[in-house]
């Protein structure tokens, strides 16, 4: 949903930046370009570190009571994520200046991850008001903008994100936690309709793009629906060999059954590992909907998906071919 940019924007705004996103040694001159660039388009940046143990969400509340009302954030996904959660629902602005490693987020959201270009696009780009999923977990909580996975991948996840990193003492961590991985019993309620099935990984996607710049589906972050991929009837070679292709857009399996819809339940046996937008949720039943035009953002001209797996889906919450 796009909604009109207001004739005068608010000079002030809150630069969150978080120095150990990307490249560390690189943070020092990054901040004061981004800092100048800023002041050359007029704006007037209140500078936050993003440090260990700092509370960010008392600095964002801080500065939504002295009415700012333009968040920008520096830094990679994560970083995104959490300044985004305490965002959704308020009157308040997000950009994103992407200084991380993966930049899934600003892929699909048009945003270019030269410095002086996103700066610019805080006055040039469009304001869109974006989807938000949200999943709960017993009595707790958690928006996601990009994807919450239940299964086998979340199993993984750790142990692959530190190899992503660098660190290949983590491979004997990965092969483990893959050959202990047990196929297990998913029962899914999508909107109404009732399915139970045999396999490993469960994906609920708000974004085109997720983990390492994964092109899932030609998803819509507006369109007020979440698209569910179910990986049913599947090896868990079969699910690490789709991951690979999805890394160069060739994907096409029809066992992957894909949905879209307004909210589902998941109900695992036995119980599997989920996350939300790397946020580890633990072992349970979930319950997933999506919260429509939750969060105001600075966008550019998305990226197409390069892919969408070669599936067809319906609105209906109905697989084609199934």
């Amino acid at each position: 949903m796009e909604i009109p940019l207001l004739a005068h924007r608010p000079a002030r705004l809150k630069l969150i930046f978080n120095p150990s996103s990307g490249a560390s040694d690189a943070s020092p001159a990054q901040l004061m370009e981004i800092i100048t660039q800023l002041q050359a388009q007029g704006f007037v940046p209140e500078v936050y570190l993003v440090e260990p143990g700092g509370n960010l969400l008392a600095v964002i509340q801080d500065a939504l009571h002295r009415s700012i009302r333009l968040f920008v954030v520096c830094g990679g996904d994560g970083t995104i994520d959490t300044v985004a959660e305490a965002l959704v629902g308020k009157r308040a602005t997000l950009g994103i200046i992407p200084i991380g490693t993966r930049n899934n987020l600003a892929l699909s959201l048009g945003i270019p991850t030269d410095i002086p270009a996103a700066v610019a696009l805080l006055r040039t780009g469009r304001r869109v008001k974006i989807d938000v999923g949200l999943v709960a977990w017993g009595e707790i909580e958690r928006p996601f903008l990009e994807v919450c996975s239940v299964g086998m991948l979340s199993a993984l996840f750790p142990a692959a994100d530190d190899i992503q990193h660098g660190n290949l003492a983590r491979v004997g961590d990965f092969l483990s936690t893959l050959i202990a991985s047990p196929v297990a019993e998913m029962h899914l309620v999508l909107d109404k309709q009732k399915i139970d099935i045999q396999g490993h990984v469960v994906l609920v996607a708000n974004m085109p793009y997720i983990g390492p710049r994964y092109p899932i589906v030609k998803a819509s972050f507006c369109d007020g629906r979440l698209d569910v991929l179910i990986f049913s009837d599947l090896s868990k070679l079969d699910v690490l060999n789709n991951a690979v292709q999805m890394t160069s857009g060739g994907l096409e399996d029809p066992r992957i059954q894909h949905y879209q819809v307004k909210r589902l339940r998941i109900e695992t046996n036995p119980p599997m590992p989920a996350m939300a937008d790397g946020f580890t949720l633990g072992e349970g039943p979930l319950r997933i909907k999506v919260k429509k035009h939750a969060l105001a953002v600075m966008v550019g001209e998305p990226v197409p998906a390069e892919t969408s797996l070669g599936l067809e889906v319906t609105r209906e919450s109905q697989p084609v071919g199934v």
